[in-house]
């Protein structure tokens, strides 16, 4: 499952498995529905809300046109190296890159 994640800084990865749904309607439609949380989790970080927008309009908002170019690449580097090399390879890869 690949999803957004306010708490992650823009464009940063975090991988793991299992987990709440941490109040992210998405995730708790999955859990609910399959009855499980113990799912593999690609968070793409998206970052605070700047100044006083809500949350939920932040998190349905458009991407810019930068963050599009940017983000991309970043998942498919993520979700091909879990794939092939596992959960434990892709969180030292992108939970220690600068």
């Amino acid at each position: 499952m690949v999803h957004d994640e306010l708490d992650i800084p823009f464009d940063s990865i975090r991988l793991k498995n299992g987990g709440g749904h941490g109040g992210h309607n998405g995730l708790r439609d999955i859990i609910a529905a399959t009855g499980t949380n113990d799912f593999l989790r690609v968070r793409v970080g998206i970052g605070r809300p700047p100044g006083r927008q809500p949350a939920a309009d932040f998190v349905l908002r458009d991407f810019s046109s930068t963050e599009r170019q940017m983000l991309p690449k970043t998942l498919s580097d993520a979700v091909e190296l879990v794939t092939a090399d596992g959960l434990t390879a892709a969180q030292l890869e992108f939970h220690t890159a600068t």
